[in-house]
């Protein structure tokens, strides 16, 4: 099968790998109707994150069931299945708690590498969601985006305790971000601020809900949130970037008593403790437990409530991968789409 593999730092090929087969009887092979290239996939790709020889990448994904493993009851061949980025067997102590991506048996499936034709998917029975009937191409974008980026947005604003008649803030202008005001909307918010200094983006959030947009970032960009909310700060704030400056600036632009909702990847992130201390801000995140949310998201998409396929502004077969990464790394896409 072809799949993206990374060599080095900017240097992503398509090439020829071993067909996936059914390794434990747990598992299940899936033809990938589409796959994606995410935010986090450019760590690596810049050189931020080490890359210890050639690595399949990828790790968002839905398809149709090929084949499955003995011990698997709860999908079968023929169905159109959405996964998430962890595997997990959604039985133990950890996933009954909601927190799926913390599984005792967990499995990164970016080791695995979802931009590919096909894909092991291993607990296949505790990772994998099967679509009613098998969806109409239209949606496929969005339920792939329900894998991961809207899956993260959507536990960033339930970690932000986001609700109705809540002001929301969100530091981050990629696909999780405006997808986290989608999600902040959904989830009730009166107002909704998007920090966004990218026009394209900007309108991508307002189409999701934003209320209002700032364009300052760091401490004026705190300065706009306070000035937008009597000088008190944002109720929830959704951090989606993993910066020392988007967390320093969502915790900041949180009003005491508030709850900030992390999700983005974090590098070299250190909290100021006595700065901490004095905020009375709740802090909440990590890893999403996408598969805690997929039955919900899944419906959502189906009955077309929500449509946040729009995430992906830039569609190309999967030998263009290269292409993909280099509009992201460039800031020319928000969300590369790939087709197998």
């Amino acid at each position: 099968m072809l799949g993206a593999v990374l060599h080095a730092p900017g240097d992503v090929r398509v090439e020829q790998r071993e067909d996936p087969r059914i390794v434990n009887p747990t598992d299940a092979v899936i033809r990938l109707s589409a796959t994606c290239v995410c935010g986090s996939d450019l760590w690596p790709y810049r050189g931020i994150e080490r890359v210890d020889g050639p690595s399949p990448m990828g790790h968002e994904y839905v398809g149709v069931v090929e084949e499955v493993g003995d011990e698997v009851r709860d999908v079968r061949p023929g169905q159109f299945v959405v996964g998430s980025f962890f595997a997990s067997d959604n039985t133990c102590e950890i996933c009954r708690a909601g927190y799926q991506s913390s599984c005792v048996h967990r499995v990164p499936m970016g080791g695995i590498g979802a931009q590919a034709e096909l894909l092991r998917v291993p607990l296949a029975d505790g990772t994998l969601v099967a679509t009613p009937e098998m969806p109409s191409d239209d949606l496929v974008p969005s339920l792939l985006a329900a894998s991961d980026v809207l899956g993260t947005g959507w536990f960033a604003a339930v970690a932000a305790e986001v609700g109705p008649g809540k002001t929301v803030a969100v530091v981050g202008d990629g696909a999780v971000g405006l997808l986290g005001v989608l999600a902040a909307r959904e989830l009730g918010a009166e107002r909704v601020i998007a920090m966004s200094r990218h026009e394209s983006r900007q309108k991508l959030a307002l189409d999701f809900g934003a209320t209002d947009v700032v364009t300052e970032r760091g401490d004026e960009g705190v300065a706009r949130v306070k000035d937008l909310t009597d000088g008190l700060g944002a109720h929830s704030v959704i951090e989606a970037v993993g910066t020392q400056e988007s967390m320093m600036q969502a915790i900041h632009s949180t009003r005491p008593g508030g709850h900030v909702g992390y999700v983005g990847v974090t590098h070299d992130v250190a909290l100021p403790g006595m700065e901490l201390f004095f905020s009375h801000v709740h802090l909440h995140g990590g890893p999403a437990p996408v598969r805690r949310f997929l039955p919900e998201l899944i419906d959502l998409v189906l009955e077309r409530r929500i449509d946040p396929g729009k995430v992906f502004d830039l569609t190309l077969p999967l030998d263009q991968a290269a292409e993909g990464y280099r509009a992201m790394d460039e800031r020319r896409a928000v969300k590369t789409l790939l087709r197998p």
